[in-house]
């Protein structure tokens, strides 16, 4: 009998810390655990006796690659409880809002994390010898969401500008104008990205997985819509903990979920599988052309969907920004109360729930949050199975440790804000 464990005690390249057990047995993977070892940072309970905008500065704290994910779905659960309705200027420059945190985000993710791996390159310092373009159009991007970020947040990182019912200031004319003018500029680059992803020699493994997002009738789903998947799952945000279910798992900080007891995916991929009709008809074109067809079951396939949603999102923020006017009252007025709400937008890695209870004066009794990264461990075990049987488990560990941290690195996880990860530890 061959006994082999590998063992990844640091995975690199991604936000937070994790490692990875393998245990094989005759050739075959009798064990794949995805640790997320990170401690619990407690949030949810810090959260309780907090009021309503102090809720909205907290969880910003959560991620400092996507604050604004966890202030729009605390703000949107904290509004359905007050029976807010924020008015139509506030729901619009939310979006353009977002939309400078998906840039960042996916532009950090192909050019820093991803991208080195399908380029055959051990950082993105050793792939910007090469290709310093690449890298330097990348980060130009990055730049760009951040600044978009800071038109409404005031900065980039952990940004003040979000409170329960808006914002607390709205930006002046001449700084979206100069906003405006900077992504017009940049715009091409975006277009550069999708060609250069599109061009990357991406393994080929096809899968049969769950897709989970937001849906919007009218729009490309950021911060609103209904919970859907490629299965037919039709639901309202509310209705969410009763075919989404929690568990434990002993290896991990991390809690797993499953749809109806099965893993699921959420994130780009899922996002641009299911939404792919509303997506301008400039990037549906443009990946004609490429050669690029959605819905896509490859998961190597997330560096694409990724570049699809930063085109998209710079072309969004442009058409918002265009139209901007000022408004003196960017924010509606807050009567707090006793009851239950639901918040649930999509952040840049996916799927992100948040549940509040309140108090009669609006402070917090309990929290629960859901972010994207403990809705895809199961996935990515599940990945991690299938593509490294097909890789072949007779391989050294050096190169099973690297093929495994490709797969994980592909998912973009945030384990800092799934911890409630690689050093790979292989058992043969």
């Amino acid at each position: 009998m061959t006994e082999k464990n590998i063992n990844v005690p640091v995975l690199a390249r991604v936000e937070g810390e994790g490692a990875l057990d393998i245990q094989i047995r005759d050739n075959k993977l009798t064990k794949v655990n995805l640790r997320i070892f990170e401690p619990p940072r407690l949030f949810e309970k810090f959260l309780e006796g907090r009021e309503p905008n102090e809720v909205i500065d907290a969880v910003a704290r959560i991620c400092g690659i996507c604050p604004i994910a966890y202030q729009m779905s605390a703000a949107h659960a904290l509004e359905s409880i007050f029976d807010m309705h924020p008015h139509q200027w506030i729901r619009t420059m939310r979006r353009a809002f977002y939309c400078g945190e998906w840039i960042e985000s996916h532009a950090i993710h192909i050019h820093m994390l991803a991208g080195p791996d399908f380029m055959g390159y051990p950082s993105a310092l050793e792939m910007a010898k090469d290709h310093p373009e690449v890298v330097k159009n990348g980060m130009k991007i990055h730049g760009l969401g951040n600044e978009l970020m800071s038109l409404f947040g005031k900065r980039g990182v952990h940004p003040v500008g979000a409170c329960v019912g808006g914002f607390y200031f709205a930006p002046t004319p001449k700084d979206v104008k100069t906003m405006l003018e900077k992504l017009e500029t940049h715009l091409p680059l975006a277009e550069k990205i999708l060609e250069w992803t599109a061009s990357l020699d991406l393994p080929q493994q096809k899968q049969d997985f769950t897709c989970v997002c937001l849906r919007h009738p009218d729009e490309y789903a950021i911060n609103e819509g209904r919970i859907v998947s490629s299965k037919g799952l039709d639901i309202i945000i509310d209705d969410y903990e009763q075919h989404f279910q929690e568990s434990q798992s002993p290896h991990s900080t991390a809690l797993h979920s499953h749809l109806h007891g099965k893993p699921y995916l959420v994130g780009p991929l899922a996002r641009v599988n299911l939404n792919y009709d509303l997506l301008p008809d400039v990037i549906k074109t443009k990946l004609k052309a490429l050669d690029i067809t959605f819905p896509s079951y490859n998961m190597f396939h997330s560096i694409i969907a990724r570049a699809v949603e930063i085109y998209y999102a710079m072309l969004e923020a442009i058409r918002i920004l265009r139209a901007y006017v000022y408004h003196d009252q960017p924010a509606v007025a807050m009567t707090p109360k006793a009851s239950v709400g639901f918040g649930c937008t999509e952040a840049p890695r996916g799927l992100l729930w948040h549940r509040y209870e309140t108090l009669n004066d609006g402070r917090i009794k309990k929290a629960k949050i859901v972010p994207p990264t403990s809705q895809n461990q199961a996935r990515i075990e599940e990945d991690l199975r299938t593509y490294l049987e097909n890789y072949g488990l007779h391989h050294d560990d050096e190169k099973l440790r690297f093929a495994s941290e490709v797969v994980i690195r592909n998912y973009d996880p945030c384990i800092s804000c799934s911890t409630h990860f690689l050093t790979l530890r292989v058992d043969r």
